[in-house]
């Protein structure tokens, strides 16, 4: 059982967000779906809660009203072991949305995702600081990130970014 689920609080996209998110994952599912009845407030029959899962994470959705926006302050980070993995995520993750620099990218919910290989992490904090120092100055001139540029950073080889 999974202790902690994220929560996530959309106008009225419920149905439509979910079915996107599960067609853009592997390992994805809906859950049990709640529907508003008679006494509303939405539309009867429209979607009031969802559950659903991504990549064995499961998530709460809430079709509450514009009432609250996503913003940048809360982001899924999502870990790819190789560049087309991550291609593919950026690409259908960013469709109708925004794309922005070192792999971030908002969704055409406007739910903000970070899109990364998971080589990132170990490269940023190796103890060899000239190491580390030169992955993040070609993280910073990517949007869409380049597994082999960052290697070719690592290494001290020349970078093309």
């Amino acid at each position: 059982m999974q202790k902690i689920t994220p929560f996530l609080w959309f106008d009225n996209q419920v149905e439509e967000a979910i079915i996107f998110y599960v067609s853009i994952f592997k390992n994805a599912k809906v859950g049990k779906v709640a529907r508003y009845g008679e006494a509303g407030p939405g539309p009867k029959g429209s979607v009031m809660a969802a559950a659903f899962e991504l990549e064995g994470i499961e998530f709460t959705a809430l079709n509450g009203g514009p009432r609250f926006k996503f913003n940048e302050a809360i982001s899924f980070v999502v870990k790819c072991e190789e560049q087309s993995e991550l291609d593919e995520l950026w690409e259908r993750l960013s469709e109708g949305g925004e794309k922005s620099r070192c792999g971030w990218l908002k969704d055409k919910f406007g739910i903000s995702w970070q899109i990364v290989p998971s080589i990132l992490a170990p490269m940023l904090t190796d103890p060899a600081a000239e190491k580390s120092q030169r992955v993040m100055e070609a993280l910073l001139k990517m949007t869409k990130i380049d597994i082999g540029e960052l290697r070719r950073a690592y290494e001290g080889l020349p970078v093309e970014s």
